[in-house]
């Protein structure tokens, strides 16, 4: 048996006989409310019978607590996201999901990129949340500043481009894409591919 699931089902009968003594219920009353033994009630306590699932969802239920307050489930893994930064297009982008498909997030950091955009297309849906600055967002016929704290949304087969609105100042933004959010980026006049990523 593994040493983990070993360990938690150790720790299941100390469990156990310590939300009995709080609920102030002996083995008797708790035998009553569960229809389990008394006997079988004691040797789960004392580790002397191993605990299942017919003998603790009766348990649970008397105590009206979820099963896993009975049974401790082993540790995760570490918690933290690890953030890798990494350059595209000239931006700082910093991916906030590893998962393959599905949504995509990114925190980027995204200088100014000159006074000419550059409009692109991509399969997917985008938002774009500003976190810190301005930016200037080129979304078909709408060239727009967002401040700090506005949002936008859009389609990405709509050609987009994006940078800070501040010459001296980057804009920090938080981005999600839709489940195609990651394929490859198309000049709205075609004339070359470049390789997928956040940034319009």
């Amino acid at each position: 048996m593994d040493e983990a699931i070993a360990d938690t089902l150790a720790g299941v009968g100390p469990r156990l006989a310590g939300l009995r003594t709080a609920h102030g219920m002996t083995l008797a009353d708790l035998s009553e409310a569960t229809g389990i033994s008394v006997s079988t009630l004691s040797r789960l306590e004392s580790g002397g019978r191993r605990p299942t699932l017919e003998l603790l969802l009766p348990i649970a239920a008397a105590h009206q607590v979820p099963l896993d307050e009975l049974v401790a489930a082993p540790p995760v893994g570490d918690p933290r996201v690890r953030l890798r930064p990494r350059r595209a297009n000239g931006m700082t982008v910093v991916p906030l999901t590893e998962r393959p498909g599905g949504l995509q997030a990114f925190k980027m950091l995204i200088p100014f990129r000159g006074d000419e955009p550059d409009p692109r297309v991509h399969e997917g849906y985008e938002w774009l949340y500003v976190l810190d600055g301005r930016l200037r967002l080129v979304l078909g016929g709408h060239d727009v500043v967002l401040g700090a704290g506005e949002a936008a949304e859009f389609d990405t087969h709509v050609p987009h481009w994006f940078g800070s609105a501040d010459r001296d100042r980057a804009v920090e933004v938080l981005s999600l894409f839709g489940p195609q959010g990651e394929k490859v980026h198309t000049r709205a006049a075609p004339r070359e591919r470049r390789t997928a990523g956040p940034g319009g």
